[in-house]
């Protein structure tokens, strides 16, 4: 889109493709690969003066530094998406095609005026995005995830899988790491329900985030893992690293897929077994998909108390037969009530992470694994968010409270000199 009235947007893309082409021919390979950003830029904005006097054309300051600005995204960074991934209000950025662009902003999605030239274009920037990662993708590979250097997620499509041509999607990660102290300013928790978790990592329990696409599961694991004492050694697993644990004594591990001759995968589930070996006081594994959950019950059965994971699932019942399902992935043949005792006594809490209908992030339940009664891994709600409506701004109105129980593991608190006054479970004692 023109930045000003008076130019037509195809004489905009026009001059700016003509710039481009030139300063491509002007700067060797070497250059773009070692000079900053400022120096780019200067060379830029020269050629763009030089043109726009040689063409004699009317253009104001403002057309000039877009036409700086887009022309260095272009060559530097991202290309048309560069602008959305600086704007810190948008967290994830969508490419459905050279034409559709969705940001995510506040929880809402956004349909923008961003726009590549075509379907090659937009080949271009994701190899250019995953080629620096020693990760490829071609109609051999078409699919990639990647993270970029500031830890942003990024996953990549391209035909004949996506149907409607190469999609991009990129999970942007916040410069700035959000700490307990800020979820509960957006009330995302209450203090005490905090406070309590808080108790609960430094304790040693075993827990588990759940949650859906982008309820915040791997914000909250930050956020507890940042409870763990300092003196732990705590071994990360992850398909994509993008934990950030400020920890002194922090190893992390990432999975590797398979080179272009099929060889070399290294699994989730080999390194949540290799690291075991690592003398871990906690093991932090990003996510379980699969067969690993198994591993990671035994781990938390076998001395490993401390553990903390997220799983894919809407509500505490759903993960736990989410979790029975991955670990049957592991193809070890074990009768469902094997699978729930487990389960059972190896999981202490699960944390329910909810992204709601206005976009908000909060947790919606706090819940104890029990253990086992029959044939069922018995469950109870210490923390529950009660929807009340939705106000006339669309915002979901609502309160978080104790359901009035208390958890079966509270004389560890005391054990461990932790005062957490039983009040906090009462009703209206928030």
């Amino acid at each position: 889109m023109p930045p000003e009235r008076g130019i037509s947007e195809q004489d905009y893309l026009a001059f700016k493709n003509r710039v481009l082409a030139d300063l491509i021919q002007q700067l060797d390979s070497k250059f773009l690969d070692t000079s900053d950003a400022a120096n780019l830029r200067l060379r830029v904005e020269a050629l763009v003066e030089q043109k726009i006097h040689e063409d004699k054309l009317p253009y104001s300051r403002s057309v000039r530094l877009a036409l700086v600005t887009e022309i260095a995204d272009e060559l530097l960074g991202y290309g048309p998406i560069e602008s959305a991934l600086r704007d810190p209000t948008i967290s994830e950025v969508m490419v459905n095609g050279p034409k559709m662009i969705y940001v995510e902003r506040n929880g809402k999605l956004e349909l923008t005026k961003i726009q590549f030239r075509d379907d090659s274009h937009v080949r271009q920037i994701i190899d250019r995005i995953v080629t620096p990662l020693g990760r490829r993708i071609d109609e051999s590979s078409p699919m990639v995830d990647a993270r970029l250097p500031d830890g942003s997620r990024v996953n990549a499509i391209i035909p004949p899988l996506a149907l409607d041509g190469p999609t991009l999607t990129i999970r942007k990660f916040g410069k700035h790491k959000l700490t307990a102290e800020d979820l509960i300013q957006f009330g995302a928790v209450t203090a005490q329900m905090m406070t309590f978790l808080a108790a609960c990592v430094h304790i040693k329990l075993n827990i588990l985030v759940s949650g859906g696409t982008g309820s915040g599961k791997t914000t909250l694991l930050n956020v507890l893992s940042g409870f763990i004492p300092d003196g732990e050694r705590i071994v990360t697993v992850e398909d994509a690293a993008e934990l950030r644990l400020q920890k002194p004594h922090v190893v992390r591990l990432e999975s590797r897929p398979a080179n272009i001759e099929g060889r070399g995968e290294i699994k989730i589930r080999d390194l949540v077994r290799n690291c075991l070996r690592m003398r871990p006081d906690r093991i932090v594994v990003g996510e379980c998909r699969g067969g690993e959950s198994l591993d990671m019950l035994q781990a938390m059965n076998t001395g490993h108390d401390g553990s903390i994971t997220t799983l894919h699932a809407n509500t505490p019942r759903d993960c736990l037969a989410r979790l029975e399902t991955m670990v049957m992935m592991a193809g070890m043949d074990l009768p469902a009530k094997a699978i729930r005792e487990q389960i059972a006594s190896a999981i202490h809490l699960i944390v329910q992470v909810t992204r709601l209908s206005d976009g908000s992030r909060k947790v919606t339940s706090i819940t104890e694994v029990q253990g086992m009664e029959g044939q069922m891994v018995t469950l109870q709600d210490l923390f529950t968010f009660r929807q009340i409506g939705v106000g006339e701004d669309g915002r979901v109105q609502g309160r978080m409270e104790p359901t009035g129980l208390v958890p079966k593991f509270m004389p560890r608190f005391a054990a461990a000199g932790i005062n957490i006054p039983i009040e906090i479970f009462n009703r209206g004692g928030r």
